[in-house]
């Protein structure tokens, strides 16, 4: 059984801005990961960022596309098995972190 995947605005946003190899890499990943995006202490693809850097991303998970350079930043809201991408980015790039906090603090108020 599948997860739903839902995107915060700004998230919808970065999957727009990929390239088409990448956005295809990003569609087979999520669709792979939203069948069991439970953390991998769970038997799921998630791992748990916890506190990354100075950063308080405790809830927050990441599964990185190598291929395709692409980290995802997902949430999971567990009594609605629904999975919330949270950011898309450079994998390469930490700035990435600072973004999913900034976004998820506004968007999980």
């Amino acid at each position: 059984m599948s997860w739903q995947v839902t995107y915060t605005p700004e998230a919808a946003k970065d999957v727009a801005r990929l390239d088409g190899s990448q956005q295809k890499e990003y569609a087979k990943a999520i669709n792979k990961v939203s069948q069991n995006p439970l953390p991998q202490q769970e038997g799921g693809y998630g791992k748990p960022l916890g506190n990354k850097g100075g950063r308080n991303l405790t809830g927050l998970f990441k599964v990185k596309l190598r291929g395709a350079g692409i980290r995802i930043v997902y949430a999971l809201e567990r009594r609605d098995e629904e999975m919330v991408i949270v950011v898309v980015g450079a994998r390469a790039d930490d700035e990435v972190y600072d973004i999913a906090l900034e976004r998820w603090e506004r968007y999980s108020s």
